[in-house]
């Protein structure tokens, strides 16, 4: 994945994700509840994500454009998650896991899971 999705944009992606395709007047109605962006600006964040190659576009309906994720939810997460960690980790998930327990940011509960997990792993 070459660029990011700005927080906006992933409400928008969120919304594919979860339906699967929809006509822009559909991804509106998805959010109107839940944010107080106007249908323009909705629009302009679909049109960002098919710049980026976050979305794709169907077109053989002239009337009506048709829009779905070009990338998975997963795929998605699994590359921010790795942008995050080099970025601010220099791609060590040991450093990071390091800095929450050491930071008390992890409960000991959350400490034991994370032992589990790795014991699973063997």
């Amino acid at each position: 994945m070459k660029q990011n999705i700005s927080e906006s944009e992933l409400e928008v992606m969120k919304v594919l994700w979860k339906i699967g395709e929809a006509s822009s007047a559909q991804i509106v109605e998805q959010l109107k509840d839940s944010s107080d962006w106007k249908p323009k600006t909705i629009q302009t964040l679909i049109t960002r994500l098919v710049s980026k190659g976050f979305i794709d576009v169907d077109k053989t309906n002239r009337k009506l454009f048709i829009y779905k994720p070009a990338i998975s939810e997963r795929e998605y997460k699994d590359s921010a998650s790795k942008s995050f960690l080099e970025k601010l980790y220099n791609g060590s998930i040991n450093k990071m896991v390091l800095s929450f327990v050491k930071e008390n940011k992890l409960s000991k509960e959350e400490i034991d899971e994370l032992r589990d997990i790795l014991k699973d792993e063997d």
